[in-house]
């Protein structure tokens, strides 16, 4: 039986799961930090979101729509096999950051990594079927999800997507648009319009 590409959909409605219940403990919970503080944990968790953004759109420039088609083993994914996967759990830790907590900033990093893990390995076992001894050596020297970066090496000739870019771009808007969503909420804590079931840190 020949081996099919792993279904994004199912890692799509996980993710969005895993969504559901922090924006279900922001609505809930209110930061413990405050202060300077607190405007030092939302700074860093920003820019942890703009190098999430930032990180996604140079891989989406490597691989653009020759995912499953073609190996690709220069620019990001020369130093890891899963540079999306990587940039997006630092954008879930940034989120967490953003909103003021370490916990939440924690908590997301993790799900957030078994999820991009386990999607990971099942997408592994079609790669390998695909391109066999190739996709074997590829994975003997480049690591699945932590980068490395004394194996950078790049390209001169890399052809991109536009549409694929352009998606990742809008896909981007999303992370960014958790910093003003969170200061309303925020907002809403402080003057009492949001009830605070709970104070985490």
């Amino acid at each position: 039986m020949e081996l099919q590409p792993f279904n994004q959909r199912i890692r799509i409605h996980v993710v969005q799961l895993g969504a559901a219940v922090l924006a279900g403990i922001i609505l809930l919970a209110q930061p413990a930090w405050e202060g300077n503080a607190h405007e030092l944990t939302e700074m860093t968790g920003f820019g942890l979101v703009l190098l999430c953004v930032a990180g996604r759109m140079w891989s989406i420039l490597y691989v653009g729509s020759k995912k499953n088609r073609e190996l690709v083993m220069s620019g990001p994914y020369s130093m890891t096999r899963n540079p999306l996967y990587f940039f997006s759990t630092i954008g879930a830790v940034g989120v967490g950051l953003i909103y003021g907590s370490f916990l939440v900033a924690v908590l997301s990093g993790v799900v957030t990594y078994g999820i991009f893990i386990a999607t990971a390995a099942k997408e592994e076992q079609y790669l390998r079927s695909v391109f066999g001894r190739q996709y074997d050596a590829y994975a003997e020297r480049t690591p699945i999800f932590w980068p490395r970066i004394s194996l950078y090496q790049d390209s001169e000739h890399v052809l991109f997507s536009p549409i694929a870019l352009k998606r990742t771009f809008i896909d981007g808007l999303y992370f960014l648009a958790v910093f003003p969503v969170i200061e309303i909420l925020e907002y809403a804590h402080v003057k009492g319009i949001l009830p605070t079931f709970l104070i985490i840190f």
